[in-house]
């Protein structure tokens, strides 16, 4: 690994997050999430994941959830365009700062997530996405949803995950009502 090209693809990925117009730039806040918790979970992760882990949420404020119907096919929908959006922006930056096309293509393929249950290091991208919602983005969450509505997030949340992330997700210190909505979640699955 190319220590400065590595350090130059994060620092673009963090100049763009850097640019989200909203009065705090979520999605740079979040790549940092992401990008500790990987270290955390997977402390000799690829520089592909490492990579991707950081590119998650690239300039995810450029298409608004808004822009697609209120419904689970909407979600679906709105989900696949940014995928598409933040592999190709991950891609440009990684070609911009002198990756080869092998590298940027596997950054893609992780971040489209096409082989997610097939692929460990894909799943290990979805397990820190599970643990960065549930560790630092599900109270503000849970104070918009209904119970009902947070039980099947869970239950899903918690399906999405490996073995291994289940078990990261176990050891977080989760609020009273987080705990009890996952155990009904985990009763129903």
């Amino acid at each position: 690994m190319s220590d400065q090209r590595f350090r130059r693809a994060i620092e673009r990925f963090d100049e763009l997050n850097a640019a989200d117009p909203r009065p705090e730039p979520r999605e740079w806040r979040y790549s940092q999430r992401m990008s500790a918790t990987l270290a955390e979970l997977e402390p000799t992760a690829s520089e592909a994941l490492r990579l991707a882990v950081h590119a998650q949420h690239l300039c995810r404020w450029r298409i608004p959830r808004d822009a697609y119907p209120m419904d689970r096919a909407g979600y679906k929908a709105w989900r696949a365009a940014l995928m598409q959006l933040h592999a190709e922006l991950a891609g440009d930056v990684l070609r911009e700062v002198g990756y080869d096309e092998a590298l940027s293509a596997r950054v893609a393929e992780l971040l489209t997530k096409k082989r997610l249950k097939l692929d460990d290091e894909a799943q290990t991208l979805e397990d820190v996405a599970c643990l960065v919602f549930l560790r630092f983005e599900w109270s503000a969450f849970a104070a918009k949803h209904d119970d009902e509505k947070l039980v099947r997030i869970l239950a899903r949340t918690w399906l999405k995950m490996s073995p291994r992330g289940q078990s990261a997700a176990a050891r977080l210190e989760l609020d009273d009502r987080a705990r009890t909505l996952l155990a009904r979640a985990l009763a129903s699955a």
